[in-house]
């Protein structure tokens, strides 16, 4: 047996959670698949969510689901890992339910892949941070480090001075050749101290960071380290339908309106598949904006549809 749904929502997080929380609203059938995998899982808290700023993702996410309950939304944990297109969508659970629906919005997020640095993933969310406004009010005034991922990670050097004067660009793998004239004067005239050469690993005291070890055994003290990780979006399933992507420097992305809308009709995109610097509080906006768009494609449809049995 298939059940069916208006639409099916695969990922509960702040995007696919606010899209669902609308059409429940709007009285439709919809479903969410929650896998369980947010990308903000390591932080202890969320910043820059107004009324919600200073929640713990757990917390939000509990609430979110929550209210969708409220609006006969259902919800179900597990991993979507099929996805074909007929006159409806079918969608296939990983313990081989199936359902189907008449429109699916993807909001599946990404994951951040950390440099292969000892001791960096362990503390990824606490003190090794990426996103300056996430984060740099309750790090501020402490000794920076930025780790370079890319010679695109001047970019970060320069943001975080913003939260710190104390900041220390370590090149990592980036040759110096690689940073250009306007690079060096900005870093310069920011008052950032550049140092090339190898970061072998991390000084941890009393389980937090004090330090940043380079390979030749210099050390440099350090209280924040900042880093960019490569971000692998989990558009696995938009692809499956033939979603037109398009690649930037942090990912391969779908090619989305305004509203979410990919090319494939039927199809939305909100949150971190969508673009990977959507905050909570703009993917919970992206959804909210899909969710009334679908409300909507699905009203004038069934409209058309009966004025069309009319004229028969």
């Amino acid at each position: 047996m298939t059940d069916v749904y208006e639409v099916v929502v695969v990922g509960g997080g702040a995007a696919g959670l606010s899209a669902a929380l609308v059409l429940g609203r709007a009285r439709r059938r919809t479903l969410v698949v929650d896998a369980g995998e947010p990308r903000n899982a390591p932080a202890a808290h969320m910043q820059g969510y107004l009324t919600r700023d200073g929640m713990s993702p757990g917390e939000f996410l509990a609430a979110g689901r929550e209210e969708i309950a409220r609006y006969g939304v259902e919800l179900v944990r597990g991993r979507a890992v099929d996805v074909t297109r007929g006159e409806d969508f079918v969608v296939v659970l990983e313990r081989g339910r199936a359902v189907r629906a008449r429109h699916l919005v993807v909001a599946t997020g990404l994951k951040d892949e950390l440099p292969p640095v000892p001791g960096l993933a362990e503390r990824f969310g606490r003190d090794v941070l990426h996103c300056p406004y996430c984060h740099g009010w309750e790090v501020r005034d402490r000794a920076f480090g930025v780790l370079a991922t890319s010679a695109l990670s001047v970019h970060q050097a320069l943001m975080v001075t913003q939260w710190s004067k104390d900041v220390t660009f370590f090149l990592h793998q980036v040759a110096e050749e690689e940073l250009t004239d306007e690079d060096l004067r900005r870093l310069a005239v920011a008052g950032v101290r550049v140092v090339p050469g190898e970061v072998a690993g991390l000084l941890v005291e009393d389980d937090r960071l004090t330090g940043v070890r380079l390979t030749q055994g210099t050390a440099y003290d350090r209280e924040v380290l900042f880093v960019a990780p490569r971000t692998v979006p989990r558009t696995g399933l938009l692809e499956r339908l033939g979603a037109e992507m398009t690649e930037t420097p942090f990912g391969t992305y779908p090619l989305v309106d305004d509203r979410g809308a990919t090319t494939v009709p039927g199809v939305w995109a909100a949150g971190n598949a969508s673009g990977f610097a959507e905050q909570v509080v703009n993917a919970a906006s992206r959804g909210y904006r899909a969710g009334a768009a679908i409300n909507g494609a699905l009203l004038m449809t069934d409209l058309d549809t009966a004025a069309e049995s009319v004229r028969v």
